[in-house]
């Protein structure tokens, strides 16, 4: 929750307008608490390899969101510091709550709107690790409470198969965009997979979530590798 959420202990628990209701007929200047015009609520899925700037890129934009004066959520699962917070390889940090199998992510809006504490939107980091109910409940929360939702992850495991969650999101969202920030093999091609390297070489069996980091010291650590050097196992001279 951004750091001014509970300066104005505003409700938004409101519901969506009945057939009798006169925003039912589609007011364009109708607007919610933050300004925005209502039911205009999306549900959007950034997505790279590592090293992209995924984490960095939703702390920025939860940044450029309360800036402006709205209110969210920062939710992760399973971050690299395994602790209830999202951390970036260029050292920004920021506490999050903690996204378990049993979270719903609609208790948690109505229960920050039953403490009188705003929610506009929601940023939800690594959420290629979120299960499939999660990706629902996103979509419910923008259809029917009007609240954004702003999801960042990997598309694909070591394997190079897509995560359930990102298949799911790649379905739903309203909005999918690659992470424009370019991560280079090592022959210098444009990185596109994810590969996991244990003991100097490339394994492709195994569960598909297991925590590793990108440094060389890791006993379970990630390289990003173009295709071909994805197929071939080929970790490069300093493999």
């Amino acid at each position: 929750m951004t750091d001014d959420a509970a300066a104005a202990p505003i409700c938004l628990a409101r519901p969506l307008p009945g057939p009798d209701d006169p925003l039912a007929g589609g007011c364009a200047a109708a607007r919610a608490v933050d300004g925005r015009p209502l039911h205009a609520a999306a549900l959007k899925f950034f997505w790279g390899p590592m090293d992209c700037g995924k984490s960095t890129m939703a702390l920025q934009m939860n940044y450029n969101h309360a800036r402006q004066g709205r209110r969210g959520l920062v939710t992760t699962r399973i971050d690299r510091s395994l602790g209830p917070q999202v951390t970036t390889r260029i050292g920004l940090a920021h506490s999050a709550i903690e996204v378990t199998d049993s979270l719903d992510l609609r208790d948690l809006v109505r229960g920050a709107w039953a403490e009188g504490v705003r929610v506009d939107y929601l940023i939800c980091d690594e959420a290629s690790f979120y299960n499939l109910e999660h990706v629902e409940q996103m979509a419910e929360l923008v259809d029917n409470y009007d609240v954004d939702v702003y999801a960042f992850g990997l598309a694909t495991d070591f394997r190079s198969c897509l995560f359930p969650a990102a298949q799911r999101l790649f379905e739903l969202a309203d909005e999918v965009a690659r992470i424009q920030v370019e991560v280079l093999c090592w022959c210098g091609r444009e990185g596109l997979l994810n590969a996991r390297v244990v003991e100097g070489r490339v394994v492709r069996e195994g569960e598909q979530v297991v925590i590793g980091d990108t440094v060389d010291s890791a006993e379970v650590r990630y390289q990003v590798l173009c295709r071909r050097h994805y197929r071939s196992g080929d970790l490069g001279p300093r493999g």
